[in-house]
C-alpha cells in the first residue's frame, strides 16, 4: 500500500472535517451573539445555550486543526519485518476478517478508503493501539 498517498488522503479528510467544524463554530457563534438571542427574562437561556455550543464546536475545531498539523508533519517510513509497531505503521490484522489500521498521533476512528481497503486511524492510546504498539509481524493479538 502506498503510505505517502494514504497519509495525504488522511490529511485531506481531516482538512475537510476541520473546515466543516470551523464553519459550524462560526455560525453558532454568530447565532449566540445575535440580537434575537438576547435574553428576554431570567429564564430565557437561548443565547447561553448557543454560546456553550459555539465553545464546544470551537474546541472540536482546535482539535481537528492540531490533528491536521501533526499528520502533515509525519514522516513516512517503511517498517521492516520483525520491526515493532509504532507511530506511522500500517497494520493489517488477519482473522475471520482482514482489517487495516494506521497508527496515527490523533484523530482515532477516522476512516479512509484507500486502494480498495478501508483503513482506520487508531492512536497508541486507544485500547487496540496499546495492544499493537510494540508487537511484531506474526505476533498474535486478542481483540
Amino acid at each position: 500500500m502506498n503510505k505517502p498517498a494514504l497519509l495525504a488522503q488522511i490529511v485531506a479528510v481531516l482538512t475537510i472535517e476541520l473546515e466543516m467544524l470551523t464553519s459550524a463554530a462560526l455560525a453558532t457563534h454568530a447565532e449566540a451573539t445575535d440580537e434575537e438571542n438576547k435574553a428576554e427574562d431570567k429564564y430565557d437561556t437561548r443565547g447561553l445555550e448557543a454560546s456553550y455550543l459555539a465553545h464546544g464546536q470551537s474546541k472540536a475545531a482546535e482539535e481537528a486543526a492540531l490533528a491536521v498539523t501533526q499528520f502533515q508533519g509525519m514522516t513516512m517510513r517503511d517498517f521492516q519485518a520483525g520491526e515493532p509497531v509504532s507511530l506511522g505503521a500500517l497494520v493489517v490484522l488477519e482473522g475471520k476478517t482482514t482489517n487495516h489500521y494506521f497508527i496515527g498521533p490523533r484523530a482515532g476512528g477516522t476512516e479512509v478508503e484507500h486502494q480498495g481497503y478501508t483503513v482506520m486511524v487508531i492512536t497508541p492510546q486507544s485500547p487496540l493501539g496499546r495492544q499493537l504498539v510494540g508487537k511484531k509481524q506474526g505476533d498474535l493479538v486478542q481483540l
